[in-house]
């Protein structure tokens, strides 16, 4: 079943290029669009080169006739998925012609440009949804050893011309173009990827690995045997009730509370007995849930505790940043942050975090106690620092706002993971719904 772990991992690929897109075409409603239209027929480049002349091909050849033979009662989904592999370049042609009339200066068609954006992430947010939850578990399910022998063949030879080792090398350059030419705000990573990280994230690699991880308060048990990963660049959130071990979790990866068990390991390291300020250090950097900023000292001095490990130079800079992402900062930088309102000190202790500049960015219950209006903004940003390839572990009570956002999502009761997947897919899952949405 290689072939289905080839088409995932597309699909994971695919759904992070449309939550960059979203952020584009946000940026570009609001600042103008001929300031970013290069930025985005590079990434439409990417999805009709890629999806049109591999993933597609990989399907329609090799596993949808397997399928079909097995299962002939799909045929109706699969011909709709069909249907949309050809009409794809269509559609996607009508979008680059209004963004090349916009690119020589005509503003006219912007809105419907930014609609047309807005629809095709739609449609291939539908499209890989119903290929995950209808197709490929039932190929999973039906389809024999003799079938995957056959399908698996093309999809690993070296020579395949649609999508062996040239073809690979070659759309591995055109994403290696997109993420390091994307704007910081929406990129697919960070501007500062050397040729060492990316090769790092091709393999695909956890970025952070939890085995077996336990952890006590005195003879009080809290977590029990817990496993997660994290890759870079994505955005996992865990769910769970009030004293389900959310916040334990985070602390024992921050180093705050010990491990009595199992093993974390960051970037291939095993950190499970670092201290705090050694994992500050690694890239490791935690927003606490109730804010916790040091309310007598300025806004200022708090960014600037957050950059501890930094050089004045690289403070002064990302301060910079961080007054850019949260204005209202700048504007009262003089003032005791004690001062600021809940979700004044929200952004502030989430700036206080990225001064750090983090690898691996903890949120712990960012929307705690924030108004409606608040917590939307508080998961816009959120939303922008995902875009720009940032690697998040959210933890949060609002399962329905976490899981929307959420590369992946894992549900933890009682110290236990119970639950992990895809976040959407968590969203249709029914225990979820019901313990956590209230559905």
């Amino acid at each position: 079943m290689e072939a289905l772990n080839i088409i995932a991992e597309d699909h994971r690929a695919l759904w992070r290029l449309t939550t960059a897109l979203a952020a584009l075409n946000g940026d570009m409603r609001e600042q103008g669009a001929v300031g970013h239209i290069a930025t985005m027929n590079l990434m439409l480049d990417y999805i009709e080169d890629y999806v049109q002349r591999v993933h597609h091909p990989k399907e329609d050849q090799f596993l949808f006739p397997k399928l079909l033979l097995r299962r002939p009662e799909l045929a109706p989904v699969v011909e709709r998925q069909q249907v949309e592999h050809v009409a794809g370049p269509k559609y996607l042609h009508q979008i680059r012609q209004k963004g090349e009339a916009i690119s020589r200066g005509n503003r006219i068609g912007e809105a419907a440009f930014f609609a047309d954006i807005d629809r095709l992430i739609r449609r291939l947010r539908a499209h890989i949804h119903a290929e995950d939850q209808e197709l490929l578990p039932a190929a999973r399910e039906c389809l024999t050893a003799a079938d995957w022998a056959e399908i698996d063949a093309p999809f690993l030879s070296e020579t395949e011309p649609l999508f062996g080792r040239h073809a690979r090398a070659e759309f591995a350059e055109l994403r290696t173009r997109l993420v390091l030419s994307a704007p910081e705000p929406v990129g697919l990573g960070s501007h500062d990827y050397s040729a060492e990280a990316f090769e790092y994230l091709k393999k695909g690699e956890p970025l952070l690995s939890i085995r077996g991880l336990s952890s006590h308060y005195g003879r009080i048990q809290a977590l029990y045997g817990v496993d997660m990963e994290i890759r870079e660049g994505e955005l996992v959130a865990l769910v769970g009730a009030n004293g389900a071990g959310k916040t334990t979790l985070l602390h024992t990866l921050s180093g705050v509370q010990g491990a009595s068990g199992g093993a974390v390991h960051f970037d291939g390291h095993d950190i499970t007995r670092l201290s705090p300020h050694e994992r500050v250090k690694r890239g490791i950097c935690q927003s606490p849930e109730g804010r916790r900023v040091f309310g007598p000292l300025t806004i200022e001095d708090n960014l600037r505790l957050g950059g501890y490990t930094r050089s004045k130079v690289e403070v002064t800079e990302d301060m910079e940043r961080m007054y850019e992402l949260f204005p209202i900062l700048r504007e009262k930088r003089h003032l005791p942050a004690g001062t600021l309102s809940g979700g004044q000190q929200q952004m502030l202790a989430m700036a206080r975090a990225l001064m750090g500049k983090p690898r691996l960015l903890l949120l712990d219950e960012p929307s705690m106690g924030l108004a409606p209006l608040l917590v939307d903004e508080i998961f816009r940003v959120i939303g922008r620092l995902k875009a720009r390839g940032m690697t998040i572990l959210l933890v949060e009570q609002n399962a329905h706002a976490a899981l929307s956002i959420a590369d992946h999502g894992y549900v933890i009761e009682a110290g236990r993971t119970i639950l992990s997947g895809p976040g959407p897919e968590l969203l249709e899952n029914e225990d979820v719904q019901k313990a956590y949405l209230g559905m």
